[in-house]
């Protein structure tokens, strides 16, 4: 088994790129097959210098490693489009050669004019095909001598698939299944632009067969694509790969997730948005399996080899999925997790020591552990300041809403309880905060929330007692008195 992904140096990776580059590699991993990334950069007008690298950068994020491909070179290289073209001039001759391809020469306002000519109601976008070939300056139409007159003169033409009517284009869709298309509503399709350049259609067949691709398997956008890509390759002799076109990734208001729709929604579009929003790769590599997949049980987290283990394109539905940021936050949230508090402390010690001052990494891990089940993201732990630095203010709504007029001595005798405390510990704290409540004869949320707000500036949080534990014993005690004096 050999599969490929081929994207378009022209933007950077689209999330649903990923996808497809996942389903592949999958694929080859779960079938000892070889997994090919080949970079299509034959369109040069759109082409973006950095694109590539950032093709490859958000592969090597998300763990998928090519076996072949750019600066890895195996037995089917160049795998760049651009410096395969003798293979694409010899392909074009011979389908010209053969009768399967032709010459023309027709300028866009010559075919524009020509489409304006037919275009009726019924038929509001005319095809160059059959009906309308006959009409045009092509080598069907003129003498051989006239077309290698001009041809030899330099004259701009390109080079057109010869798409024969009457003919069914039948292939088996590992998703769709027995999938059928008429040649009637194929239109003679551009296989070599005039700059010589050949065009997505071509270059493709050629690299597949050329590296002996077995299955494609690629978004339904190109499915419509297919059968011209069938005839390609009955006309060159060639078996075609297995096909398996995946179902659309949509919008969470419905639609395609193109990059105006989701921009709208505020959904970010490209593998760089999300790897630089602090997403794990392995909670999107894990978001991304399951649009358009399942595994056919209740299982929904899974590691990359998991994933490989269970994986079969015959799983894949054929409607569209909706991208759900709520979702992708839950498979976040649950694979942060599963990480060490020290690989995470690590991860963002810089980050702390940079925004709040220097700072072990041991009191990092102890922030982390502190608040680990309220992360979704490893920089959430920027948001709570009060772990690193003294709380500068305290929730206006909370003072307002709760704190009373006898909060700051209530403060001020439990600092006393603490003073004599001989078990700094979770429990130890507990008992302390229950023998001041009985001492004072007070309701518990009475004493919790200014001590609360003493310590964090907030109404909520991690585990009091954890959070007394954290700060110890002179910081809890300097923070409970310091509220007591700065809150009326």
């Amino acid at each position: 088994m050999r599969v490929r992904f081929a994207p378009s140096p022209t933007g950077f990776l689209h999330i649903g790129g990923l996808r497809t580059a996942l389903y592949n590699y999958l694929l080859a991993r779960k079938h000892g097959g070889v997994f090919i990334l080949r970079i299509e950069d034959t369109d040069r007008s759109r082409f973006v210098p950095e694109a590539e690298q950032d093709i490859l950068d958000c592969l090597a994020w998300a763990g998928l490693e090519f076996d072949q491909g750019p600066e890895k070179e195996g037995d089917c290289g160049p795998y760049h489009q651009s410096k395969r073209s003798t293979l694409y001039e010899a392909a074009a001759d011979t389908l010209v050669e053969s009768g399967n391809a032709y010459i023309a020469f027709d300028t866009a306002e010559e075919i524009e004019v020509m489409r304006e000519r037919h275009r009726t109601q019924d038929n509001p976008s005319p095809r160059y095909d059959l009906i309308t070939r006959s009409e045009m300056s092509n080598s069907l139409t003129l003498s051989a001598q006239e077309v290698e007159r001009r041809v030899g003169s330099g004259e701009p033409h390109v080079v057109r698939l010869l798409v024969q009517p009457g003919k069914s284009v039948q292939f088996d869709d590992f998703v769709r299944g027995t999938v059928t298309f008429e040649s009637d509503t194929v239109d003679d399709q551009i296989l070599v632009k005039s700059d010589g350049l050949p065009t997505y259609h071509l270059a493709n067949i050629v690299d597949d067969h050329e590296m002996g691709i077995t299955h494609v398997i690629r978004g339904e956008e190109w499915l419509p694509s297919t059968p011209k890509h069938i005839l390609l390759y009955e006309a060159l002799g060639w078996t075609a790969p297995r096909m398996a076109h995946l179902p659309l990734i949509l919008s969470p208001t419905g639609g395609k997730l193109s990059k105006r729709n989701a921009e709208k929604q505020g959904i970010p579009v490209t593998v760089r948005q999300y790897r630089d929003a602090g997403y794990e790769p392995h909670a999107v590599v894990n978001f991304l399996a399951m649009l358009g997949w399942n595994p056919g049980d209740e299982r929904e987290l899974f590691s990359l080899e998991e994933l490989v283990e269970a994986f079969s394109l015959e799983r894949v539905g054929q409607a569209g999925v909706q991208f759900d940021l709520q979702k992708l936050s839950w498979y976040n949230q649950n694979y942060l997790r599963g990480r060490s508090s020290a690989d995470i402390a690590g991860q963002m010690h810089p980050r702390i020591t940079e925004q709040f001052g220097e700072c072990s990494l041991e009191s990092v891990v102890a922030a982390i552990d502190l608040m680990k089940e309220r992360m979704v993201y490893a920089h959430d732990i920027l948001e709570a300041a009060f772990l690193f630095e003294r709380p500068l203010a305290y929730d206006e709504k909370s003072v307002k809403k709760k704190w009373k007029e006898d909060s700051g001595d209530l403060l001020k005798s439990f600092t006393r309880v603490l003073e004599s405390t001989q078990h700094w510990t979770s429990d130890g704290l507990e008992s302390a905060l229950q023998s001041a409540i009985a001492e004072l004869d007070i309701g518990v949320g009475q004493l919790m929330f200014p001590v609360r707000l003493a310590l964090s500036g907030q109404p909520s949080g991690p585990g009091l007692y954890d959070m007394m534990v954290y700060f110890g014993r002179a910081e809890t005690l300097f923070r409970l008195n310091d509220a007591a004096q700065r809150l009326p």
